[in-house]
């Protein structure tokens, strides 16, 4: 199994974390596309217990977020959350290599997350 190893922890529950990274990011000019949800995909797969939990109520999330900027390859972001917190990670494997740019410039965006509570809401247009 490949790992990718997290660069940041939000403890925050996926949902919100993933709600701050994409205001985050398109507050930036990045655009981000949630291309899997675990939750949805597990909606028709009642019969799969949980690894960390093994009860139906189970918390466990993982979402895929695509991350583009224009001029490169998007960048992929893993989302894992379970029990109020999100774990962070980005592919970057031979297979699939993160433009090492971008990657920088989304570890910079996301460096120093806001306490519990105080997450950024998006902004009305």
């Amino acid at each position: 199994m490949i790992s990718f190893p997290p660069f940041q922890v939000l403890e925050q529950p996926c949902e919100e974390a993933i709600a701050w990274v994409t205001h985050r990011m398109e507050s930036l000019g990045l655009r981000v596309v949630n291309t899997f949800d675990l939750r949805i995909a597990r909606i028709a797969h009642t019969d799969c217990p949980c690894p960390h939990h093994g009860t139906d109520r189970c918390d466990c999330q993982l979402n895929v977020l695509l991350v583009y900027k224009t001029g490169s390859e998007p960048v992929t972001l893993l989302a894992h959350g379970y029990d109020g917190r999100t774990w962070l990670s980005m592919v970057n494997s031979p297979q699939q290599p993160a433009d090492a740019r971008l990657e920088a410039l989304i570890r910079k965006i996301l460096a120093v997350p806001l306490p519990v509570g105080q997450m950024e809401q998006p902004h009305a247009a």
